[in-house]
Order: structure tokens, then sequence, then C-alpha cells
């Protein structure tokens, strides 16, 4: 049968823990350069990370008060049943440090301090995260962990922080595979599982080396923008990015856009989009204050399951005509691949997804649209599929 349908990531340390256990891995380091030969993990993050981030909406107008806003959100909207777990916390949460070096919450904006805030976010079943920078100050001149490594990643453990995110502003004559090296082995050393996110923005290509450091997640581009030109920009910088990640080491394209001014065909695009690459689901919205449509987008359920499939695979773009593209990953099980038709031009276009092109046998499949949550039957060789500009449509294609 054939049909058409119409659309839209110091020291060596390895520490056995009852909640986490820390590995070896000789092929990681070897694929990273390292002379050591082995690599720092904490076999965290199996999945994509699943979160929400303060920066691309509150940016350095953050305090307590939001903070606590978004875990009661997460925690009575939906998003946590549908896998959302940290609260995370970017720049300008620091204020001084104190007589002994010790790292401070700002006083004015985060009075109570972030233990306190920590065990908020654990009232509600979700994770807290926090941001560094691997310089003296931060990319908007907040105290950096330069020079504190090991005493901060203890404070960090010691107020329950369980995702932390390092940035690479002001680091002028440091080697970031050293910096964030002793970073990874620093959060390991603390015997507290902690989420480890390099932010080197891709500049170094991270995605060589980043497992080494104890990484579990390592950003492969500049910031993103709401802007669906930017989002297209970093789609087609991870094409040849994906035989680097895997469960435990995410290449992250930067956070979600959804919510904050793109169209609601481009938030479902850049969220299929994400989820073929399995990358980390970091929203960025105001989600206390985000539309029904916003909240439908961010949770779900069936794009979720692919960017959360066990089998860790990032997917590759695997046929292209004009304007349109068709990026597809194999998912755990049997012969199943989980497909977006992406859209990128301004007219209405129709493309045939062929199953050789999916790395599928000939013969009958079955067809089923993610977005809708409809099957839409079994089909020949192929699907003739129709998508409006600026959009995408997601499909899984299972060998009958």
């Amino acid at each position: 049968m054939s049909g058409s349908v119409t659309a839209r990531g110091r020291r060596l340390a390895i520490i056995f823990l009852a909640a986490s256990t820390f590995t070896l891995t000789p092929a990681s380091a070897q694929l990273a350069g390292f002379s050591s030969r082995v690599s720092l993990e904490n076999n965290l993050a199996q999945t994509p990370p699943m979160g929400w981030n303060s920066w691309y909406h509150f940016a350095w107008t953050i305090n307590e008060s939001i903070i606590r806003e978004q875990a009661d959100a997460m925690a009575s909207n939906g998003m946590m049943e549908a896998g959302y777990q940290y609260i995370n916390i970017d720049d300008c949460w620091q204020g001084k440090r104190d007589a002994k070096g010790n790292i401070q919450s700002d006083p004015q904006t985060f009075p109570s301090g972030i233990k306190a805030l920590a065990d908020y976010v654990h009232s509600k079943g979700l994770k807290l995260g926090l941001y560094t920078d691997a310089g003296r100050v931060t990319c908007e001149g907040r105290p950096g962990s330069g020079g504190h490594v090991e005493q901060d990643a203890q404070t960090y453990a010691q107020w329950g922080v369980d995702y932390l995110k390092e940035d690479w502003c002001h680091t002028s004559g440091l080697n970031p595979k050293v910096a964030y090296r002793e970073m990874g082995a620093a959060l390991i050393n603390t015997g507290r599982p902690i989420v480890f996110s390099l932010c080197d923005w891709g500049v170094e290509s991270p995605w060589l080396w980043g497992a080494a450091t104890g990484a579990n997640l390592w950003r492969t581009t500049g910031d993103t923008s709401n802007k669906f030109s930017k989002i297209l920009a970093i789609l087609h910088g991870q094409i040849k990015l994906a035989p680097y990640a895997g469960p435990s080491h995410w290449n992250d394209p930067d956070g979600l856009e959804v919510g904050n001014g793109m169209s609601q065909a481009e938030d479902r695009a850049q969220f299929s989009l994400w989820a073929i690459l399995a990358a980390p689901l970091i929203a960025g919205n105001d989600l206390s204050n985000m539309s029904q449509e916003t909240l439908e987008t961010l949770t779900a359920p069936e794009v979720i399951a692919v960017d959360q499939d066990p089998a860790g695979i990032e997917g590759t773009k695997v046929q292209e005509k004009g304007q349109l593209e068709v990026w597809s990953r194999p998912l755990q099980g049997k012969n199943a691949r989980a497909v977006v038709i992406l859209n990128r031009g301004l007219r209405y276009g129709v493309i045939a997804v062929n199953w050789r092109d999916l790395g599928l046998a000939p013969g009958a499949a079955a067809v089923r649209d993610l977005w809708e949550q409809k099957d839409l039957g079994s089909y020949e060789n192929s699907i003739d599929v129709g998508v409006d500009s600026y959009s995408a449509l997601m499909i899984k294609v299972v060998e009958n």
C-alpha cells in the first residue's frame, strides 16, 4: 500500500557509591586523546536530562521566588510526570565569597540560600541544578570556580545540588580538557551524584574529549535563540556528531525555545528535532505562565519517548530534497525508526520517505504519527509526506 500524510549535551578519582557507580572507560579516553587512557564517568544521565533552565527567559533577573514558582509549576502541571526533573539556576545567583573563600548566594535575590532552595525543590520531587564558570568570574561577572574547584564542589554537594553547568567565560590561558576534568573529578570526590554539564560552546570540539572529563553532556554550539533560523543553524551543526553520543554522555545543542516567541509549528519542529538528536530537553520558558499549546508541546509523550529511548542512539540526516530534510534514529527493540520530516523552506512541500534510507528492509511497515498519537496504517517501501513551511512532522516506522 502507498499513500500520503500531511503535516507539521583533575585528577583521576574512582569512588564506588551506593547511589551511583563510577567506572573507568579506556575506549572513551582513547577517543579523547588523553595520555592516561582512562576517563571519569559517574553513570548518571543514562538518558538525556530533562528539566528547565533560568537563562533563556529570565537571564540575570532571577531570584529565589522565581525558582520556587518554576518548581511549583513543574511539579503540578504534568511536566514532572512527563519526565522533567531538573530546576536549573543559571548565572547571577552568586554573591561574594566569605572570608574562608566559600561561595555564597546573592543576599538580595537569594536571601534564604541555595541549601534552603534545594530542600524546597527536593520537597516537590524534583532536583536542583546550579551554574558556575571555569574562570575566576562568570560570564556576568559573578564569582566563578577558578581557584576554588574542590571547595566549590564540596559546597554544592553539601547544599544538595544535583546538576552542575560549568561555563567557559574569562578562561584565558586555561586548557578546557584539564579544567573540566578538574571539576569532573572534584564532583565525583564529593560522593554525591551530580550530573555534570560542560559548556565551552563547542569551541574545542568537546565531543572528542568530554567523556574523559567526567561530563555527562557538553555543549556543541553557541547559545540558541527564539529565531527559527538559529534553530536550523544549530541543527545543521550536529550532522557529524552522532558517533560521540550515548547513555551518560550526550551532545547538547543548547536548550529549548518552546514558548519563548516562535510559532507553535516552529516550537514543535525544534522539540521534534531535539528528540531525534537525543538531546537534553531543557525548557527555557516561564513555566508558571505558559499557554496550553506550549505545555502540550513540552509534554508530548510519544515525542519524549523517542528522546528518552534507552538505546541512546543519536539521529542523523538520511535524506534531503530541496528544502525538505529527513532525519532518523534507530529505536530500541524490533526494527523501528523515529523519523522527523523537516521543511526549512517558505512553501509547503512533499517528500517520499523511503524505508531503505531509514535502514529498514523493503516491504510493509507500520507508520504512526507521534504528535497526533495516531496510527496511519501500513505502507509498502515508502510514504509520501507533506509538510508546511517552517514545520516538521514526526513519525515512527516499524517493520511488519
